[in-house]
């Protein structure tokens, strides 16, 4: 069984082989762990060319996971994804041949340019890891994440997911240009330092042995009820139509548990719930048709709930015979 200390270790050099590749991206790596460790899916949402294929990519390969690439486009079929019968002309019946969704690290890419009846392929792998083929259901292998790319600049001939879908990512992840240090060790290296890794790493824990260690991690009264408050806080905002879900709430325990696991605590802080507040709630509100045309963006107003809520200050560290 790996330790919590030996899983940190193992993070943190995960972590450096990757920054060693992408430069700028410790942020954005960051959240996609969270993902990893909580058995959730990730949006990653950003322009062309920031490094979110090649991210998702090297996650998969370090990590030793089985991983699929599908490039979303407007002519994908739903069978494209999760597979079809096909007829045995040796048996004459028929057999069911798996789609790319039947792995673990799924590489969904461009997700907002296929139609709405392809992303829905996803959701019953997302929510019940499982997919249902001609009345006949079929488990997706564990673990499984879906690492979906979208391009917030380019939207013409492109599908925005539908809020029923969004609210099943755990977090929205940008990654954001690099700095003029960064871009500059880009061009120091030739081709071959742009290589992805070819086999994982050594010693690589098993991702149920991450997420027991997470799952262990304290989150007391006054933090859970923080975060209830501002999930609930947004249901009542004048400017937003639709808040955050209780799946939000269950995304968010989970996502500051993991936080927390990583900045090598045993226990949240209401730190964790704020920082998280932006990648966890974000892409879950929905502003009123007046608040769009004022100029406000979801963003806008959960920074202002966030302003508003009044934040834990005294509260009981765990002792560590109760944890």
């Amino acid at each position: 069984m790996t330790t919590a200390e030996e899983a940190r270790e193992f993070v943190e050099a995960l972590t450096e082989r990757i920054e060693g590749r992408l430069y700028g991206v410790g942020g954005a790596l960051r959240l996609v762990l969270v993902g990893i460790l909580t058995d959730a899916h990730v949006l990653i949402d950003d322009v062309p060319g920031v490094g979110k294929t090649t991210l998702v990519r090297m996650m998969a390969s370090l990590l030793g996971l089985e991983f699929s690439r599908v490039q979303f486009t407007p002519d994908l079929m739903p069978s494209d994804i999760t597979g079809t019968s096909v007829l045995d002309l040796k048996t004459h019946e028929f057999r069911f041949r798996p789609g790319p969704v039947f792995t673990q690290i799924l590489l969904a890419d461009e997700i907002n340019r296929a139609t709405p009846k392809t992303q829905a392929a996803l959701l019953e792998a997302m929510q019940e890891r499982q997919v249902t083929v001609d009345g006949t259901t079929y488990p997706v292998p564990s673990p499984f994440f879906v690492l979906a790319t979208q391009n917030p600049v380019e939207l013409e001939g492109t599908f925005p997911l539908p809020e029923a879908q969004l609210d099943r990512f755990l977090v929205r992840v940008q990654i954001g240009y690099p700095s003029e240090e960064q871009e500059e060790r880009i061009l120091e290296g030739g081709r071959a330092s742009r290589m992805l890794p070819a086999g994982p790493m050594p010693d690589v824990p098993a991702v149920a042995d991450l997420r027991t260690l997470v799952e262990a991690v304290r989150m007391e009264g006054p933090v859970r009820r923080y975060a209830v408050q501002l999930a609930r806080a947004t249901r009542d905002h004048a400017d937003l139509q639709v808040g955050a879900s209780p799946r939000a709430v269950e995304h968010m325990g989970d996502a500051a548990r993991a936080w927390a696991f990583l900045a090598g605590r045993d226990y949240v802080l209401p730190d964790d719930v704020k920082d998280l507040a932006g990648p966890v709630l974000s892409h879950r509100l929905v502003p009123t048709t007046d608040a769009r045309i004022r100029g406000r963006t979801a963003e806008d107003v959960l920074e202002e709930v966030l302003e508003g809520l009044p934040v834990p200050v005294e509260w009981r560290r765990p002792a560590a015979a109760e944890r």
